[in-house]
């Protein structure tokens, strides 16, 4: 039971990596700021790994990432801990996240450029598919025990604990590389493949005519 308890484990964290990684270069470096480009394989590749890992719509986290940057700290931003408190966003981020993700407003002013391709009508818009694949197959590679274990804690992991330490925890407390009230934690930011870096603390133009600050 210990074996399977560790092997668990180390999947699980293995799993939380990869997700965060790709979150923070796809996601975040490569659509919501569009820092960089990736080839169409690259592409494809984290689009398929988020789709397993987290069952998220890259369209969704993209339009509430840019909301949070355009009105940082202040009325609007869809997870401020200074406007929310500290504790409501470390403990309700996910909450936070998916009130503001189902909104449609936010979805057509903050990623108009994101838009849906035969990939995601006939794939990766059927986010609970995803998970359910993704622990399949954790189940078949390391059996249904282990698997389930894994699943459940890289679940944990990556939207009770990383995304709430960020969004949390990360924009609270830290260095402060602008003029503003955002902080970042450069530890974070090492273990979260540099997604707290950048989050509320520059001027990012990714759109014509739309400046997030």
């Amino acid at each position: 039971m210990l074996h399977s308890i560790w092997i668990a484990a180390l999947v699980a964290l293995t799993l939380t990596q990869i997700a965060v990684i790709a979150t923070s270069v796809y996601l975040h470096r490569g659509l919501a700021h569009r820092a960089l480009r990736l080839h169409p394989v690259a592409d494809g590749c984290c689009r398929a790994l988020l789709w397993l890992t987290t069952g998220q719509s890259r369209r969704e986290w993209v339009a509430v990432h840019r909301k949070h940057h355009a009105f940082t700290d202040r009325k609007g931003d869809p997870h401020s801990p200074r406007l929310l408190g500290f504790w409501h966003v470390q403990l309700w981020n996910v909450y936070y996240y998916m009130r503001e993700a189902r909104n449609p407003e936010t979805i057509r002013t903050f990623a108009p450029d994101i838009v849906e391709d035969w990939l995601d009508r006939a794939v990766f818009s059927w986010g609970l598919s995803g998970l359910a694949l993704g622990i399949a197959l954790l189940c078949l590679v390391f059996g249904v025990r282990i698997g389930l274990m894994a699943g459940m804690a890289h679940a944990i992991l990556y939207v009770f604990v990383v995304a709430p330490l960020i969004n949390g925890l990360g924009h609270w407390r830290g260095a402060q590389n602008f003029g503003n009230t955002a902080y970042n934690s450069r530890v974070l930011a090492c273990m979260s493949a540099k997604t707290s870096t950048p989050a509320s603390t520059q001027a990012v133009t990714t759109l014509p005519g739309l400046t997030l600050e």
